[in-house]
């Protein structure tokens, strides 16, 4: 599903951020990503989407090898991968439900297709009844809640969520877990990034634990293992 052959990421300034790290996610499973602040998450995390690009290595997922996509098919690999932000990153003019359908019309669906799997995907997330309403009229967690939708809208094999809970209360962030746990229920595979020490030792997962660019713990149900 999600393989990492020998992987390094080195930025122009020097800093090796991934120095070598090999990994396989299998279909369906939910993977927690850890380790202190500079460690090497985000930046494994967004090679996964190619945001970032590995100096050397191989990046496979779904078949694909990330090392050597051309940019002009990275849009098609974003087709089967959901992502999921700290900061939301929801478009502030448009409504809840256009943000969500935009995922769908850039794929150029049906408008009758896109109208059912908006509002399925509206109900998952608990925010059916928010749909003609802006962004900025939803709390933090409502605005996470939209930005999960949009990510999963397309029914994609593995959803990539970088600190999905940093910027919400206690409560909100339980109620986003139950989301991901929902969407792990159905099939997809999950990959979160997250300092969460609580959630991680509650919601027991599988927890790869990253410490100077490289993989320094890999446990089937860890814990999230440091002091926050």
């Amino acid at each position: 599903m999600i393989e990492m052959q020998d992987v390094y990421k080195q930025y122009p300034n020097g800093v090796r951020a991934v120095n070598g790290i090999d990994v396989h996610i299998k279909q369906g499973e939910f993977v927690y990503v850890v380790g202190p602040s500079g460690a090497g998450k985000s930046t494994f995390i967004k090679m996964m989407y190619r945001e970032e690009v590995p100096t050397s290595g191989n990046i496979i997922i779904n078949g694909v090898n990330l090392s050597k996509l051309r940019p002009k098919k990275v849009p098609l690999l974003r087709r089967n991968i959901g992502v999921v932000f700290q900061d939301f990153k929801l478009l502030p003019k448009l409504t809840v439900y256009e943000n969500v359908a935009f995922t769908l019309e850039v794929i150029e669906e049906s408008p009758k297709y896109i109208k059912k799997a908006v509002m399925e995907t509206l109900e998952l997330v608990n925010l059916k009844h928010k749909a003609r309403v802006f962004p900025t009229e939803l709390s933090g967690g409502e605005q996470q809640r939209i930005s999960i939708a949009r990510s999963i809208v397309n029914s994609p094999k593995v959803v990539i969520a970088d600190e999905p809970t940093g910027n919400l209360d206690p409560e909100t962030s339980w109620e986003i877990m139950k989301i991901f746990e929902e969407i792990n229920t159905r099939g997809t595979t999950v990959v979160m990034a997250t300092h969460n020490r609580e959630i991680v030792n509650t919601i027991k997962n599988r927890v790869i634990a990253i410490e100077g660019g490289r993989i320094v713990r890999d446990e089937l149900r860890g814990d999230y293992g440091y002091e926050n």
